[in-house]
């Protein structure tokens, strides 16, 4: 098979499309033909050398996939080879085949195309997991998201709305800002003019800057509200006013979804499926596409991640739809 591998930590150039070895199908895996695979921002850190793949995954880049399953492992129950699948990864999703574990398959939702659906597992299982099973996010609550127009924000935003709470997201750009108020948002924040601790008080905060965000993330927080940070873009080390978070009786939970036990990510998985994923069959949430890559031409894609100028999902196409 072909897939996009990573010679040497670098730039987008460092991204190489070639000739590897199939992957091998273990006991209670199946092994998914590629149709599309989505950029996250763990793959561009993945391909600058600040975030390896967990101990045993695949060494090839991509968190999410969407294809046809075409063999099963033993033990694999409740799927059949051709059902049309896509799925969560630890890695291997810019390739034209994967393994994946059966407790990480969902089906593609009803009016959900299979390419499009590749734009999903890797958001919903992080939305999911941070502000409802952890965070316990409900109707009535204030929630905010910072980066509204990424992937992870433009489902967040959906997530929330379809859940009953008051929606704020911070953007770039007005353009951005129209987009997220047209998918639910109630309120936008540009945050090259404006600050978000002005808006209000929170009961559960979406984080991906980390440490540049964390001393105002507390400050925005409501009494008895939860931080909840996935993302380091804003650098790792800050320091922390635990008098705050005493005196709102508060929390910050630090989580990622990639190196979680099978266990673990099956469980978030079949909570998606049971809950969120009617949501997307209704229409009431889909998947916010900005473009689709042709998976050889990935370091465009990454360029494209890295500008910052895209609105929800970048999709890498392998032409096997």
């Amino acid at each position: 098979m072909y897939a996009i591998s990573v010679d040497a930590p670098g730039g987008p150039e460092a991204l190489v499309w070639g000739e590897v070895p199939d992957p091998e199908v273990g006991a209670g895996e199946v092994l998914v033909d590629v149709v599309a695979s989505a950029v996250n921002r763990a793959d561009v850190l993945q391909r600058m050398g600040f975030y390896d793949p967990p101990p045993g995954s695949s060494p090839y880049p991509g968190l999410e996939v969407s294809g046809r399953i075409s063999a099963l492992g033993p033990g694999v129950e409740g799927w059949k080879v051709g059902d049309e699948v896509c799925a969560l990864l630890a890695g291997g999703g810019y390739a034209q085949k994967v393994a994946v574990p059966q407790g990480q398959l969902l089906p593609v939702p009803e009016g959900v195309s299979l390419v499009d659906a590749a734009a999903l597992p890797e958001v919903v299982c992080t939305v999911w997991s941070n502000v409802f099973l952890d965070a316990g996010l409900t109707k009535g609550d204030r929630f905010l998201v910072h980066g509204g127009g990424s992937g992870i924000g433009t489902m967040a935003i959906q997530l929330a709305k379809a859940a009953g709470a008051y929606v704020a997201c911070t953007v770039g750009t007005p353009e951005k800002a129209e987009r997220c108020r047209e998918l639910g948002a109630d309120l936008t924040i540009n945050y090259r003019t404006e600050d978000f601790v002005e808006s209000g008080k929170y009961d559960v905060i979406l984080d991906n800057m980390g440490a540049k965000y964390l001393d105002r993330n507390v400050t925005a927080l409501a009494a008895g509200g939860r931080l909840m940070v996935i993302g380091l873009q804003g650098g790792g080390k800050g320091e922390l006013d635990l008098g705050k978070l005493l005196t709102k009786r508060a929390s910050v939970h630090a989580t990622s979804l990639r190196a979680r036990s099978l266990d673990d990510k099956a469980r978030i998985v079949a909570s998606v499926r049971e809950r969120a994923w009617p949501l997307i069959s209704a229409g009431a949430v889909r998947p916010v596409i900005d473009r689709v890559v042709p998976m050889p031409e990935a370091a465009q894609a990454h360029r494209l991640m890295e500008n910052s100028g895209h609105f929800g999902k970048i999709l890498l196409e392998t032409g096997e739809s």
